[in-house]
C-alpha cells in the first residue's frame, strides 16, 4: 500500500511564527499540492496567551495540527529572557520531536522537514533520521545574506559587535553599520549570539532556506543568495523566494475607522502603525502628536498604551496633548490598541504608512503600493530600515536621536516629504512598480515565486 506523503513544519512557539507557518502550509497543502499533507507541530508556549488556539480553529482542516504534549521546563530556563527561551523550548522538546517524526514515518513518508528560526534545536533530530530538512526564514533575501553572513562575521572579527564601529561589507546589501545590528547579538559570550551563529551554520548545511520574499524586490540580494557569495567558507544552501506571503485576513473587517477612511480623498491620509510590540513612551506620543498637528496632514494613528502594566482602562486623553483630539478632529483618526492594518493599507484614501519596518509590515505596504517613512523600534528593523531606504527604495529614513527618539519637527518634516515632496514621488513611483511586481512574481505562470515555489515542492512529489 502507497503511504501518503507529508510535509512537516514546525514553527517556534509564539503566534507570529505560528501564522507565516501556516501560510506556508496553506501554499504548500491548496496552491499547488493536494498529493501532500501538511502537518504543523505545535509546542505549548510559556509566554503565549489563549490567542494561538483561537487562531488554529480558524485554519482550513486539510492542515494538521499536532499539539506536543507539556514537558516541564528545566528550572534555568524559567528566567530568560523571550530569545532564550524561544531557542530553548525546543531543545528540551528534542526527545518528543524525535518520537513524533518516527511514529509519522510509520503511516507516511515524510518529504520534508520545514523548520522555523527559532526551533534550530531539531535540526540535529531531523537530519539524524535521515529527513530533508529546510528553514523558513520569514525576512526577506536581504535579511537573509546579513543571517548567512554572520559566521564571517564573528571569525573576522575578535571583538563583540557591541565594541566595535564599523560598516560590515556584507554581499548583495548596501554597509551596515555595527549600530545596526539587533541588540541580541551585540554580545558575542551571550547565549542569544551563540544560538544566532549556530542556526547560522545549519541553515548553511540544510537542503533549502525557503523566504518571504520575490526576486524583483531585492535582485542583488536574490542573486549574492544564488552565488553562494555569503558564505565563505563551504556551499551555501539552495534558497526559494516564494513571497510575498501574507496572512489574508477576512475582506469583511468591521472597524470604526473605515466609516472616517471612505469620506477621505485618495491617498491623501498617513497611516501609523507599530506592530503588535510596538509601545512607545508617553513623552514620545506626545512629540508626535505636535508633529503631526503642525504637519496638516491627515493621518489614522493607533495608539497603544504605554504603561507597560497594559491596564485596558485608559483614555487617548490620558496619553496625548490636552485638546489635541479636538484640534485635529477634522483632519485625523487616533484609534486605541489596534486596528486591521491590512485592510487599511488597501484602502483606497492610504497614501503613506509610518512603520516600525517589521518584515511583514513592509511586504503588506508593498504588495497595497504604499511607501513608508522608516521608524524602526527593535529586533532586526534597524537592518530592515537598510534595505527599505537604501537597496529597495520604498521608504523614507527619518532622523532619531541615538536612543532612538524621534522629534515632532522630523516627524512632521519627513511625513510631509512622503505626501509631498520629490523624495516622497520617487518612493511612491517605486513601490507602485514593485506592487504590480509582487503580484505577477505569485499570480503569473511564469512568476518568479511560483517557479521558485515549483523547484522546491517538486522533489517532494516527483522523486528521483
Amino acid at each position: 500500500m502507497k503511504m501518503e506523503s507529508k510535509v512537516v513544519l514546525y514553527p517556534s512557539p509564539g503566534i507570529g511564527h505560528l501564522v507565516s507557518m501556516v501560510e506556508l502550509g496553506k501554499l504548500i497543502h491548496t496552491h499547488h499540492h493536494p498529493s501532500l499533507s501538511v502537518t504543523i507541530l505545535v509546542l505549548p508556549a510559556p509566554f503565549e496567551t489563549g490567542s494561538t488556539d483561537a487562531y488554529i480553529s480558524t485554519v482550513t482542516p486539510s492542515i494538521t495540527f499536532h499539539h506536543l504534549p507539556t514537558t516541564p521546563l528545566p528550572p534555568d530556563h524559567s528566567s530568560s529572557d523571550f530569545i532564550d527561551l524561544a531557542f530553548g523550548i525546543p531543545e528540551v522538546y528534542n526527545p518528543i520531536v524525535h518520537d513524533t517524526l518516527v511514529a509519522i514515518s510509520r503511516k507516511s513518508t515524510i518529504k520534508a522537514v520545514i523548520l522555523d528560526f527559532f526551533s534550530n534545536a531539531a535540526f540535529q533530530v531531523s537530519t539524524s533520521l535521515d529527513l530533508p530538512t529546510y528553514y523558513f526564514y520569514t525576512s526577506g533575501a536581504s535579511g537573509l545574506c546579513s543571517f548567512l553572513h554572520l559566521p564571517t562575521i564573528h571569525k573576522t572579527f575578535s571583538k563583540s559587535i557591541k565594541d566595535l564601529d564599523v560598516d560590515f561589507k556584507i554581499p548583495g546589501v548596501p554597509p551596515i553599520h555595527s549600530s545596526y545590528m539587533p541588540t541580541v547579538m551585540f554580545d558575542r559570550e551571550s547565549n542569544s549570539y551563540k544560538n544566532f551563529i549556530k542556526t547560522s551554520n545549519n541553515m548553511a548545511k540544510s537542503s533549502g532556506v525557503i523566504a518571504n520574499s520575490f526576486y524583483e524586490l531585492e535582485e542583488r540580494a536574490a542573486q549574492a543568495l544564488r552565488d553562494g557569495k555569503h558564505i565563505t567558507d563551504g556551499p551555501a544552501p539552495p534558497i526559494y523566494l516564494i513571497g510575498p506571503l501574507i496572512a489574508t485576513g477576512s475582506s469583511q473587517v468591521e472597524h470604526e475607522c473605515f466609516k472616517w477612511l471612505d469620506t477621505q480623498p485618495s491617498r491623501s491620509v498617513v497611516f501609523l502603525c507599530f506592530g503588535s510590540q510596538g509601545v512607545l513612551k508617553k513623552q514620545q506620543l506626545k512629540e508626535m502628536a505636535d508633529g503631526l498637528e503642525r504637519g496638516g496632514q491627515r493621518f489614522l494613528w493607533v495608539v497603544r498604551n504605554p504603561d507597560s502594566d497594559g491596564k485596558d482602562l485608559w483614555g487617548l486623553d490620558d496619553v496625548l496633548p490636552e485638546g489635541f483630539l479636538d484640534r485635529t478632529k477634522g483632519t485625523g483618526l487616533v484609534v486605541k490598541n489596534w486596528a486591521p492594518q491590512p485592510a487599511i493599507l488597501g484602502h483606497e484614501s492610504v497614501g503613506g504608512f509610518v512603520s516600525h519596518c517589521g518584515w511583514n509590515s513592509s511586504l503588506e505596504a508593498v504588495v497595497c503600493g504604499v511607501p513608508m517613512v522608516a521608524w524602526p523600534l527593535y529586533a532586526e528593523q534597524k537592518l530592515n530600515r537598510v534595505y527599505l531606504v537604501e537597496e529597495i527604495k520604498v521608504a523614507l529614513w527619518l532622523k532619531m536621536s541615538a536612543d532612538g527618539f524621534v522629534n515632532a519637527d522630523a516627524l512632521e518634516e519627513t511625513v510631509r516629504q512622503l505626501m509631498e515632496g520629490e523624495e516622497g514621488r520617487a518612493v511612491r513611483q517605486r513601490v507602485s512598480e514593485m506592487s504590480g511586481k509582487a503580484k505577477a512574481a505569485v499570480e503569473d505562470a511564469g512568476g518568479s515565486s511560483r517557479l521558485d515555489f515549483l523547484k522546491l515542492t517538486h522533489p517532494w512529489i516527483h522523486p528521483h
